[in-house]
């Protein structure tokens, strides 16, 4: 049994090593972040996380801070330069499960749309009808309930905030995203069992704590060829936090 500060290492070889990755942890160093995955991860394993010999911890993708799931790292020059190809030529292929709010009226869909910087906030993204990035999102619902639907998302680019202003383009934002789908004024973000079970009390004197308070969205899967030239699949279960609330949703979310 690892550590708890450990991250969980899901497959390694000499070349790579993916992890799962938490929400609520950065994958590189940012502004005003105390740890991230790289130098986590580095410090793990042993190796450094900077400088130009090798073998060193090396970026090849990344993920949003508060989205969990599979991160993959290169440990030399040359497998990051292998993988990082088929990422930026979209032939790594990626599956997501995404809990939105809204029921689709179909089963499945596309979304074929140019992404480019919001026009009046530098931290969003938007889907433009001019210009922009091409950026293609595929889904399928997994489950459906009374006020949410957990779909399974396979993004065919890799552009920033792809799934979550794909998503939110079509009426089906993360049910859980402050910066595209903000709650009521006043309201902390997160799902409660409170807005599901409505017979539902607190503990006395105690807060209710949210099913999920982070990104509702989850890196389930990463499917890429090695340097060898074997197909290779990492797969990542959604942590307790995502199982909990489909759950729950499953229990009360239907009534």
């Amino acid at each position: 049994m690892r550590p708890k500060d450990e991250l969980e290492i899901l497959w390694q070889s000499d070349d790579a090593v993916a992890v799962a990755k938490p929400a609520g942890l950065a994958t590189i160093p940012g502004r005003g972040e105390k740890t991230c995955v790289l130098d986590h991860l580095a410090a793990q394993l042993g190796l450094p996380s900077s400088g130009a010999a090798d073998p060193r911890l090396r970026v090849v993708h990344r993920l949003d801070k508060d989205t969990s799931g599979v991160l993959l790292f290169a440990k030399n020059i040359d497998a990051q330069r292998h993988l990082s190809h088929q990422f930026q030529n979209n032939t790594i292929s990626k599956e997501y499960v995404a809990l939105v709010s809204g029921r689709p009226p179909q089963t499945e869909g596309e979304i074929d749309a140019p992404l480019d910087r919001h026009p009046s906030s530098h931290k969003r993204m938007a889907v433009v009808a001019h210009g922009g990035r091409p950026a293609r999102t595929l889904w399928r619902v997994e489950q459906t309930f009374r006020e949410f639907t957990l779909l399974r998302v396979f993004p065919k680019t890799g552009k920033t905030h792809q799934i979550r202003v794909h998503l939110l383009s079509i009426g089906l934002p993360l049910a859980v995203d402050p910066l595209y789908n903000a709650p009521r004024p006043g309201a902390a973000p997160g799902i409660y069992l409170s807005n599901l079970k409505h017979d539902y009390r607190p503990t006395a004197g105690q807060p209710e704590r949210p099913l999920i308070d982070r990104l509702t969205l989850h890196a389930e899967k990463l499917s890429f060829v090695d340097r060898q030239g074997a197909a290779v699949e990492i797969v990542c279960p959604p942590p307790k936090d995502f199982r909990a609330t489909v759950k729950q949703l499953g229990r009360w979310g239907n009534a």
